[in-house]
């Protein structure tokens, strides 16, 4: 029996892949996907029909530094990034810095 082969999935990929899957259209506002392969950032920006009850904003955001993804903004309530990275992409939780809670890149 063969065996199964996997093909390996680099950080920026999964990033870009789980952050962009926060996006869509949803009651009262446009969620848009802002994906910058050439600086390895992504983000996900809400942008509410009415702007006078509150600005435009980002819901998610993450990029990579070096071996780890940096994850600087997760506004999410049903599904951390930080859980999506892990289940979806097979990311280990010690290659996920949680910025936007304090947690900072280990000193070299």
């Amino acid at each position: 029996m063969a065996g199964i082969i996997r093909e390996k999935i680099n950080l920026a990929d999964i990033t870009r892949r789980e952050v962009e899957l926060y996006a869509g259209q949803t009651h009262g506002a446009a969620v848009f996907s802002l994906l910058d392969d050439s600086q390895q950032r992504y983000a996900v920006v809400i942008v509410p029909q009415d702007k006078k009850e509150r600005p435009a904003y980002i819901a998610v955001m993450a990029r990579i530094v070096g071996d780890y993804i940096v994850v600087d903004e997760d506004g999410t309530l049903d599904k951390p990034l930080v859980e999506a990275l892990m289940v979806n992409g097979g990311v280990p939780r010690e290659q996920i810095i949680l910025a936007y809670q304090g947690e900072t890149l280990p000193v070299p």
